[in-house]
C-alpha cells in the first residue's frame, strides 16, 4: 500500500484524534467555501482551491476510516 502520508502504521487512539482533527478541518474548509459563495462577486479560484484541499481531506479521512475498519473476509 501507498505509505506517502504516514497514516498506517498509528495506533487506533491517534488515528481516531487525527479523524476528528481532520474532519473539524474539513468542516472548517466547508463554512469558509459557504461565506465565500455568499458574497456578490465570489473568488473562484480561491473556492476551486478551497475544494481541492476539501477533496485531499476527504481522502485522508477515508483511509483513516478504512484504516479501522477490520478486513471482512467473504
Amino acid at each position: 500500500m501507498n505509505d506517502d502520508d504516514g497514516l498506517y502504521a498509528m495506533p487506533n487512539m491517534e488515528v481516531r484524534g487525527r479523524l476528528m482533527e481532520l474532519r473539524q478541518r474539513h468542516q472548517d474548509l466547508d463554512a469558509a467555501v459557504e461565506a465565500l459563495l455568499d458574497k456578490p462577486l465570489p473568488d473562484q479560484l480561491q473556492i476551486a482551491r478551497l475544494k481541492k484541499q476539501k477533496l485531499i481531506l476527504r481522502d485522508q479521512i477515508t483511509k483513516l476510516e478504512n484504516q479501522l475498519t477490520p478486513d471482512i473476509i467473504a
